[in-house]
């Protein structure tokens, strides 16, 4: 099969034949109809994250944002079949640990995640485990380019105003950073009835990050971002996210609350941060403000979101700027060093 390979940590990808997937009895083979490019890429290719356990060996086949057509089921597998559009979530679980017996099937103990614990989606093949856990049928209303914008931000979002921050009508929500995630939790928390600040040093983001559902913008290059969202909301935002995983915006983040206010962390470091970043602790205590995590999002939970999406409640399309061809992907990945990217760059072509 043809797909982009990383052959040395910072160096561009190499697009050339590669041998085909194989599965076991409880495992699929997916052909990859569209792959979305993630900043969690942009990691693994830089080499980050080994200080949370990801390190891939190389040659390696990265891509975690995608969807495609079941070309192969295993002996065991009971729910799916050649044929089915399938969307492939970005954390699975083995279903048998004490997670995925709660229900925190993207936190598992012993985690999965393709392009990351396997070859994934910038191949034009791949081989799911545990299908039946992992995999969820993609909606005829959902487009395979649709659903690869929401394979790793937009579910992660999702998960992160749904779940974890639990966001109501009327709250101010904060979000810093209008890359992928930042745009997705904006549209989300919009469609859920929030009042939405964009933050970013990049005036054309915050003007795209308009179109998808912020009513605020903020550019943190002209102004101190934290004091103008607590003079905007009068006292702080109720939530305020970091999309970013750099130490000032999380501080800000941090900052921009109001008293009980909940942080939301999704973005992940880079090797400047190595995950590790100061934050206000005595502000935290004496705000009672909550510091929450949140990470991907569990497979069973897909269908309450693709069912907003199937009926125009969300648009994940609106985050999609560029459709682009696997020999593209290297490019962009360059481009991400510099946060020079806009929207949600999207491979459909072989």
């Amino acid at each position: 099969m043809k797909a982009a390979v990383m052959e040395q940590i910072k160096k561009p990808l190499v697009v050339r034949q590669v041998e085909d997937p194989t599965i076991d009895e409880n495992g699929a083979i997916i052909r990859v109809m569209a792959n979305g490019i993630c900043r969690s890429d942009w990691h693994a290719w830089m080499g980050d994250l080994t200080w949370v356990g990801i390190k891939v060996e190389m040659p390696w086949v990265m891509g975690h944002e995608f969807t495609g057509v079941v070309e192969e089921v295993g002996k065991n597998i009971k729910n799916f079949k050649k044929g089915d559009r399938v969307i492939v979530p970005f954390t699975q679980g083995d279903g048998t640990c004490e997670q995925c017996l709660s229900g925190h099937q993207n936190i598992c103990d012993n985690i999965q995640m393709p392009g990351f614990s396997y070859w994934g989606g910038f191949g034009e093949y791949t081989a799911v485990p545990n299908a039946d856990l992992n995999l969820v049928k993609l909606p005829d209303a959902v487009g395979f380019e649709e659903g690869a914008s929401i394979g790793c931000r937009f579910m992660t979002s999702f998960h992160a105003i749904t779940e974890q921050a639990k966001v109501k009508p009327g709250e101010w929500v904060a979000v810093y950073g209008a890359g992928g995630i930042g745009l997705a939790a904006m549209h989300i928390a919009s469609a859920a009835g929030a009042n939405v600040i964009a933050i970013d040093i990049a005036q054309d983001k915050l003007d795209f990050a308009k179109s998808v559902g912020a009513d605020v913008t903020i550019n943190s290059k002209e102004t101190n971002p934290w004091k103008e969202v607590r003079q905007i909301t009068k006292g702080g935002a109720h939530v305020s996210i970091d999309a970013l995983g750099i130490s000032e915006t999380i501080l800000n983040s941090v900052n921009s609350l109001r008293k009980r206010g909940r942080h939301i962390q999704i973005g992940m470091t880079s090797s400047a941060e190595k995950g590790m970043v100061s934050v206000p602790t005595d502000l935290i205590t004496a705000k009672e403000l909550h510091f929450i995590g949140s990470f991907g999002m569990q497979a069973p939970n897909y269908p309450a979101m693709l069912q907003m999406i199937s009926t125009g409640k969300l648009n994940p399309s609106k985050l999609v700027t560029d459709l682009v061809s696997i020999e593209e992907v290297s490019g962009i990945l360059e481009k991400m060093g510099n946060y020079n990217t806009l929207g949600v760059t999207v491979v459909n072509k072989w």
